[in-house]
């Protein structure tokens, strides 16, 4: 719901696809929040085939089902800019990644670590040919040319959902932008949210709160 909620004020539409019991929640809120279309598992290529770009994992449970899901979609549409956070990322095989051409991946410390072993970041971007976003005080974004680093945020941005909120705010940024530059913008503008939070009330802010301050830093 975070990512769908950044997103949604970013793009002009914003499309939803998750397990049955995630879907039937979505339907219950439809009346009360028109950002979104909730769309049905047996519909959902036919979505992707017409979007920008695609954002999968959040909400997707950790197991075989989501490693299968996964992978039949990346492989069907391998040329699609693709930014894949948690679920996904953590059941995905790290060589499925040579074989996508446009793809953003956001793990954190341990996620790095158990998609790729105890590496650098530059390395592991040029080896398997993709951007990675690496999640701590310091945001560091590979490509497989080049890397940069962010220094905006605050301990307030450990807090659960911070995360989707930064994916689903890079995967809007994508959609009309290069990888590499929604990827950095996205961890500068993300952090610097926080930072402005955090001037207000110090760490006492949840990913709601950093999804209402994200455009006002846009602005």
């Amino acid at each position: 719901m975070w990512a769908l909620k950044i997103a949604s004020r970013i793009v002009d539409m914003v499309y939803y696809s998750s397990i049955p019991a995630n879907n039937r929640i979505t339907e219950k809120l439809k009346p009360k929040i028109f950002d979104f279309i909730t769309v049905p598992r047996n519909e959902v290529e036919d979505y992707i085939e017409e979007s920008d770009a695609v954002l999968m994992g959040p909400g997707l449970m950790r197991v075989g089902e989501t490693k299968e899901l996964t992978k039949k979609l990346l492989f069907k549409f391998p040329k699609k800019k693709w930014i894949l956070d948690a679920g996904s990322l953590q059941m995905m095989e790290k060589e499925w990644l040579k074989k996508l051409p446009n793809v953003i991946i956001t793990p954190h410390k341990k996620e790095f670590q158990q998609l790729f072993g105890a590496r650098k970041v530059s390395s592991m971007a040029k080896h398997y040919d993709c951007i990675i976003v690496l999640k701590g005080p310091i945001d560091y974004v590979c490509s497989p040319e080049k890397c940069a680093y962010n220094t905006t945020g605050n301990e307030g941005m450990t807090k659960g959902g911070t995360g989707d909120v930064l994916a689903g705010l890079i995967a809007a940024l994508a959609c009309k932008n290069d990888l590499f530059s929604s990827a950095c913008a996205g961890v500068y503008v993300n952090g610097l949210a926080g930072d402005r939070l955090y001037k207000k009330v110090g760490p006492f802010y949840n990913a709601s709160d950093l999804c209402d301050e994200v455009p006002k830093v846009l602005k």
